[in-house]
């Protein structure tokens, strides 16, 4: 593949000289359909093309989406064999040490859920209807327009996540994705950003042990830095609003691993 030409094909036109210069390629970033369908939403690409991939995860950053970037099949298929949580897999067919129909294979008896856009620039219908049959939701062809991978994006988020989940709830605590409000047992729970982002992650994972690397990597989407406290201290600002003055405890501590978030009904002492 013309790595150059592939990537020529996303630029955005030029501005009119006589306007003011527009964002490239990230027009509905601030739109409030585009807002709510991305906010804690994580996507994984899987594209050997760096330069492509580097794009892609730009502009859907842009759009206050959570991107990690991976560039083979094997270290794709380990990810999603982990306990790592994606929202949208956009996945590229040609891929070293594993292919993306390979990937598909193997992915979809444990993920059926998970919508994937595959990107392809094989020309022929055969190929692409081979990877829709693999477990492919949507299919697009190299070279395309970013604006229409963004528009296929939020189609598929839109319809792949129940409405239920717009609000979690474990025991008496509440926290509504869509209206950004936190409640326990009745009681208003003011929360900074980073904070929301983590307890969301905990409710997400309720009953499942989960490490300070995960919730790192999840949360602030960087890798762990074993000399930071910075999870340790979110957790605690979070026990303050969340825990205190509850009749027991939600968010735990597991030894040897990091936390957990359950109603085990703890007592609060």
């Amino acid at each position: 593949m013309n790595h150059l030409a592939s990537q020529s094909s996303f630029a955005p036109p030029a501005a009119p000289s006589n306007n003011p210069p527009a964002r490239p390629c990230s027009e509905h970033a601030d739109h409030p359909l585009v807002t709510k369908t991305a906010v804690g939403r994580r996507i994984l690409i899987v594209e050997d093309d760096v330069s492509l991939a580097s794009f892609l995860s730009a502009e859907l950053e842009s759009q206050h989406f959570t991107v990690e970037l991976l560039h083979d099949g094997e270290e794709a298929l380990a990810a999603l064999q982990e306990q790592r949580r994606y929202d949208l897999l956009i996945l590229d067919l040609n891929l070293p040490k594993l292919d993306g129909i390979s990937v598909l294979r193997n992915l979809r008896p444990n993920k059926p859920q998970l919508p994937v856009i595959v990107l392809t620039a094989r020309p022929r219908v055969e190929d692409r209807v081979l990877a829709l049959d693999s477990g492919a939701d949507d299919c697009l062809n190299k070279p395309f327009s970013y604006s229409e991978l963004s528009a296929r994006v939020r189609a598929l988020l839109r319809r792949g996540r129940p409405s239920l989940e717009s609000i979690l709830q474990i025991a008496d605590l509440q926290l509504n994705r869509v209206e950004r409000k936190v409640q326990r047992g009745g009681r208003k729970i003011e929360l900074t950003t980073k904070e929301f982002a983590l307890l969301e992650y905990l409710m997400r994972n309720a009953g499942q042990s989960i490490t300070r690397s995960m919730i790192i990597e999840h949360v602030w989407n960087i890798s762990f830095d074993t000399s930071t406290n910075v999870v340790d201290v979110y957790i605690n600002y979070l026990r303050k609003k969340v825990d205190d003055g509850a009749p027991f405890r939600l968010i735990h501590t597991v030894r040897g691993v990091g936390y957990e978030l359950s109603d085990k009904c703890d007592e609060v002492a």
